[in-house]
């Protein structure tokens, strides 16, 4: 009998036993191998009384060993499989089982039960074990004399409490034949015991667990905020068959083209566009955008943004595993891996530094007891012994503060990025985002916001600009083109009237045509004029300004246009205002027209304007400015701007919403699709980089300041033990301030 039909039986087992104590449970849907569970139910349930149970239950059967033969289901439960899932529920008519609401449990985290305790809360416990006891022990060894032994059961508590930790994390790295520091801190803490210094060996156990629980707290906000996008990632889809019935699949089953229904309160499983109804959606987990966003037919959906009110149909236009919320999910991963060039400088101080100080000490012992004279162990009124000495240098030579100077405010400053929207490709790009001096910005989509509005109606011959606005309307009300959706904006705000137009028809690559009131009218571009019976006269036609774009309309003896153009993000100016005030030179890379694009600078007030490049060109201009000793960040959004976004500097992404291409290429990543929010990023690197330096200013200043006092004899252990692991600390404290600031 093969594995997989005892692992069944086991399961079977096991959820048939949790149904009968549950009368309110009709049936469990699970997947082992994807670790999901939902729960069907018919009315009101206790379902957090139930969900932990069932939670109990299934941590009980991944424990056990034992393999069984597959078993029928019991008289009364009946066993079915849905895909790979494995349904286990109570006989019933098929009628009942539509009414069955299916709610998904949490898959409990193996070896923790029902919970999902965060390590520091764990540390925490420890350090907070190891104070208590050690306070206590203090406190008998002063003040009640004849009870040594109580004393020492509470310095002992403390001391295995306090090295619990760092024992596990010294033998792990024993066994690879690695040291480290905590190494360090456990043989210091044994020879102080052995020299009697108790109270010191438990101090320097408490701050040093003490400092544990706070790197692990600050790794802990740091990884929160993928947390929440891994939860945010729905598991099942309704598709819509082409008979018009619905059917539940699992996400990673889903295809492109496949129509797909969310209902008011779910999530969206895939990337696509709305095919069908209006609604809205939160996209502040994707985002960082409180604001929720109103949703038509042929708007863009993301995968794990909620759908607020409306039934709509989407049509997936991207497989789940390479949609936006799964494509920034990676991106916060690798870049919490990915390490800054001083992180990797600090990196050195590992295992080498260890020895060295090992030996330092072992040679300042010698130089102590032999050269000095000191006693070698014995510690009087007067004399500190040479090893307690030699155990002092080893406490405040201890490099734990240099090394969390970094990650800690690296991995900081990721997380706020992330939660505000702004995405870093690991801790290179956010010291070198804080060493720029020019910024180089794409026109469309960057400075602008890459939709087209009306800015006027002209008709030919003049007065007749009214017919224009209906005509315009009437044919684009039919369309999907992104001109057609401005058009209709643009009429509807107006108030004009919408006419009927027939035998409506797309013009593929030119416009759009139909019939009103039997007389043929279109509207497209002005090709379609030239290249027909007006073409002498439409030559005649002024051409449109340099910044605006036109679309021709030609109606019953009647020719006009609509003239368009591109609308410059409200906050623009004020990003590079600010820009131009911190002294950093800005250029506009784009292959625009010249006019168009100088009309743009010239609004914003951009220091340089480059257009008509090719991506090569982009490239050749980002390369000059490069070796004119600009540090340069490139900002764009689309495929054209990914060659010069690598050759940047910094590359910036406009959007998660952005092109693959541009994406792959940037180091950071404006999730908002706001400008303004470069400006937010800039200066998280400015704080992270002067938090750096403080962190290492420091940590470097107490380890320097503590080996001198201790080689001169002006150190005894506690201070120096408190110097160390407050040192510690303090940094991580320092780091914590980027989690807590605005950075806007």
């Amino acid at each position: 009998m093969n594995d997989n039909a005892k692992a069944e039986g086991k399961w079977v087992q096991e959820l048939v036993a949790f149904l009968r104590t549950q009368p309110g449970v009709s049936a469990v849907r699970i997947d082992p191998a994807a670790q999901t569970v939902e729960v069907a139910t018919l009315g009101e349930v206790n379902f957090t009384d139930f969900s932990e149970k069932l939670s109990a239950t299934i941590s009980a059967i991944e424990a056990r060993l034992a393999t069984q033969a597959p078993l029928v289901a019991p008289a009364g439960f009946k066993l079915t499989h849905d895909g790979a899932r494995l349904v286990v529920g109570r006989e019933s008519c098929s009628t009942a089982e539509t009414l069955w609401q299916w709610r998904e449990v949490d898959w409990p985290v193996a070896g923790e039960g029902t919970t999902d305790q965060p390590e520091w809360k764990f540390l925490t416990w420890l350090a907070a074990i190891c104070g208590g006891a050690g306070i206590a022990g203090s406190l008998v060894e002063h003040f009640g004399p004849g009870l040594p032994w109580l004393a020492w059961i509470f310095f002992a508590a403390a001391l295995v409490a306090g090295a619990w930790d760092a024992a596990i994390d010294t033998w792990a790295n024993i066994k690879k034949g690695e040291v480290d520091i905590h190494l360090l801190m456990l043989i210091v803490a044994a020879g102080a015991v052995s020299i009697g210094a108790h109270s010191e060996a438990v101090l320097l156990l408490f701050l040093f667990s003490a400092s544990g629980a706070m790197e692990a707290f600050a790794l802990d906000r740091t990884q929160r905020e993928v947390s929440a996008l891994l939860k945010s990632a729905p598991k099942w889809a309704i598709v819509v068959t082409a008979e018009g019935g619905e059917r539940e699949i699992a996400v990673e089953q889903l295809q492109i083209g496949q129509r797909v229904r969310v209902k008011p309160g779910g999530a969206f499983p895939a990337d696509g566009t709305i095919v069908s109804g209006t609604s809205a959606s939160d996209e502040s987990a994707l985002t960082g955008e409180a604001m929720p966003v109103e949703k038509a037919k042929g708007d863009p959906v993301f995968s794990g943004t909620i759908n607020l009110w409306g039934a709509v149909d989407f049509e997936v236009n991207r497989l789940p595993a390479e949609s936006t919320l799964q494509k920034i999910i990676r991106l916060i991963q690798t870049a919490q891996k990915l390490k800054a060039p001083s992180e990797r400088f600090t990196d050195r101080f590992g295992t080498g530094y260890t020895y060295a100080v090992l030996a330092g000490a072992g040679l300042m012992f010698l130089v102590w007891w032999l050269g000095y004279g000191l006693p070698a162990f014995t510690n009087t009124e007067e004399t500190r012994s040479a090893f307690y000495r030699a155990m002092t240098l080893l406490v405040v030579a201890s490099p734990c503060a240099l090394v969390l100077s970094i990650p800690s405010a690296i991995l900081a400053a990721i997380a706020w990025g992330a939660r505000h929207g702004v995405l870093f490709r690991g801790g290179a790009a956010i010291e070198k985002l804080a060493d720029i001096n020019a910024v180089a910005l794409d026109k469309t989509g960057t400075l602008t916001t890459g939709e087209l509005a009306v800015v006027g109606y002209e008709s030919f011959p003049p007065g007749r600009e009214q017919e224009v606005m209906e005509l315009a309307y009437a044919l684009e009300a039919k369309s999907e083109h992104p001109l057609a959706r401005a058009i209709v904006r643009d009429a509807r705000a107006r108030g004009v009237r919408e006419l009927n137009v027939d035998q409506f028809r797309n013009i593929v690559g030119e416009g759009v045509k139909g019939s009103l009131n039997g007389v043929q009218v279109l509207l497209g571009r002005r090709e379609l004029l030239e290249a027909g019976p007006l073409a002498a006269w439409a030559k005649k036609l002024p051409p449109a300004p340099a910044e605006l774009s036109e679309i021709w309309v030609i109606g019953r003896e009647m020719v006009g246009r609509v003239l368009l153009r591109d609308q410059i993000r409200s906050e623009s100016r004020a990003v590079l205002a600010e820009l131009k005030q911190q002294g950093i030179f800005t250029v506009m890379l784009t292959g625009d027209r010249q006019h168009a694009a100088e009309a743009v600078a010239k609004e914003l007030g951009l220091g340089e304007v480059r257009a008509g490049l090719t991506p090569e060109g982009k490239v050749a201009a980002i390369t000059a400015l490069r070796k004119s000793g600009k540090v340069i960040a490139m900002v764009g959004d689309g495929v054209n701007d990914a060659p010069c976004l690598a050759a940047a500097d910094v590359g910036v992404a406009m959007g998660a919403r952005g092109s693959d291409a541009a994406l792959e290429q940037a180091e950071v990543i404006l999730m908002q699709d706001k400008i303004e929010n470069f400006l937010s990023a800039h200066r998280l690197s400015r704080r992270a980089r002067a938090i750096i330096r403080q962190n290492l200013t420091i940590s470097l200043g107490v380890v320097v300041v503590m080996v001198i006092a201790t080689v001169l004899g002006f150190v005894p252990l506690a201070v120096g033990v408190a110097a160390h692991e407050g040192s510690t600390v303090l940094v991580c404290l320092n780091s914590l301030r980027l989690l807590l600031g605005r950075n806007r």
